[in-house]
């Protein structure tokens, strides 16, 4: 049914194998709809939500599916400093303006802390036009706010809460974990099926309660922005996951959080070496994230050294480690990835240090000339970074850990945040979504 390679592998070999199409492969033509909205509508009732569509997008393209249902163009919203790509575009492609609240950085670790709720209350008090309050939990090193919380806030000024929850599809399933974000509270969630469940890449699902959002809204939002073509494979994969969650995911993800504690004891024994940990109330237990700068050594070290004994990381930066367990990982295999940390870590070790807090994470948020939406349409040109202070920014800049952005469409860069980002570059941090990512140069929108 996929008229290109019609299902065999003659052509370009392996790289089509299981390639199925929801028309026509997984059910009829006529009864294809029927069989997928079964699936969302068993999916919906295990998380406890009204409304459900399985996506071949990604979260990416759930929330700017959230975004195009959360408000029309020119409504404020309260959002997370701490925000994804996706949700940027969400606004752009909506004509919403963000009101931000930045989360707290530990000066320990460098990374994002709990969304304080009473800044929350602030923003929305502020402005009382705001549509919805947009959060990302737990964050990408799987630091948690208290999503209760942030859901009575929102609902005392009768708006949804919208919850970016990509890397946690597992959260409400066992009772060592945190609940999900609808068990606490939100009106919203969308969560990858691939990052934490073992469906195929891009698999996602988009939850939601209608008593805030209006679901032909959300019905308009989510299909305005997927594909008229959705894989049957990946479709399928996220039933199954689910289908796994449902009868198995209990016991495995018992297993994964064992294997996580374990693996942070032994680590913790490491001299000077910083180990996220804490409650499910704070930290992902399933997410295995350190801290090097205690130890000296640098993290583009030992990720090499991991690489050459065949295991990848999630992320590594000089002061930050971060590696993803999961129901897919086995005691032997985390075992294995403790032992290479640890001689990893101990062949490197060097004089502690300590992580500098940069520019674009202190307490002044920079000033707004365009909404992201004016921005994304405005002239662009490139400039030297050196030239470039004072002009309207036309990209978003995000450097990881932790991923906390520095620079947003529409923000007049500064030559403080300028510098910093330089010099994370030059230092060998992920800069990401950067046009140049060197920083030498920043895209900026054109003088008239």
């Amino acid at each position: 049914m996929i008229p290109g390679h019609k299902g065999s592998t003659e052509l370009v070999g392996r790289m089509v194998e299981g390639d199925l199409s929801l028309w026509g492969a997984l059910a009829t033509m006529r009864g294809a709809a029927g069989v997928l909205a079964d699936a969302e509508q068993i999916a919906a009732v295990l998380w406890g939500a009204d409304w459900c569509r399985f996506s071949v997008g990604g979260s990416t393209h759930g929330n700017q599916a959230l975004a195009l249902a959360a408000g029309r163009p020119g409504d404020e919203l309260v959002v997370t400093r701490a925000v994804h790509r996706s949700l940027l575009t969400g606004f752009v492609l909506a004509g919403l303006r963000p009101v931000w609240v930045p989360p707290p950085v530990d000066p320990v670790t460098g990374l994002p802390g709990r969304l304080p709720v009473d800044a929350v209350w602030a923003a929305l008090a502020g402005h009382p036009e705001a549509r919805a309050v947009f959060a990302v939990e737990p964050g990408y090193a799987g630091t948690r706010s208290d999503v209760s919380a942030l859901a009575d806030a929102a609902h005392g000024f009768g708006v949804p809460l919208i919850v970016d929850q990509a890397w946690s599809a597992h959260f409400g399933f066992h009772p060592a974990l945190p609940p999900h974000a609808l068990a606490a509270g939100a009106d919203a969630l969308v969560t990858s099926a691939h990052k934490a469940l073992p469906a195929y890449t891009q698999g996602a699902l988009v939850l939601a309660r209608t008593q805030r959002l209006d679901p032909d809204r959300l019905q308009r939002g989510f299909d305005a922005t997927h594909t008229t073509s959705p894989s049957g494979t990946i479709l399928a994969s996220i039933d199954a996951s689910r289908r796994l969650l449902a009868l198995d995911g209990e016991r495995l993800l018992g297993r994964t959080v064992a294997l996580v504690a374990s693996a942070r004891e032994q680590l913790r024994k490491i001299e000077g070496l910083a180990v996220l940990d804490g409650s499910p109330d704070t930290v992902d237990p399933t997410r295995l994230v350190l801290g090097l700068a205690g130890t000296g050594a640098n993290g583009f070290a030992v990720e090499d050294d991991l690489v050459r004994l065949g295991f990848a990381l999630e992320l590594a930066d000089r002061d930050t480690v971060v590696a993803t367990v999961t129901m897919a990982d086995t005691e032997d295999g985390v075992q294995a990835l403790v032992d290479a940390l640890s001689g990893a870590l101990l062949s490197h070790r060097s004089e502690p240090r300590l992580v500098p807090a940069p520019a674009w994470l202190g307490a002044d948020l920079p000033e707004v000339a365009l909404a992201p939406r004016e921005a994304f349409f405005a002239p662009h040109e490139m400039v030297a970074a050196e030239r470039a202070a004072g002009r309207v920014a036309a990209e978003l800049v995000a450097p990881y850990p932790p991923g906390i952005p520095a620079i947003v469409p529409g923000e007049l860069l500064t030559r403080d945040v300028l510098d910093a980002l330089r010099q994370a570059a030059a230092d060998g941090v992920r800069v990401a979504y950067a046009a140049d990512p060197t920083m030498a140069s920043v895209h900026v929108v054109a003088r008239s």
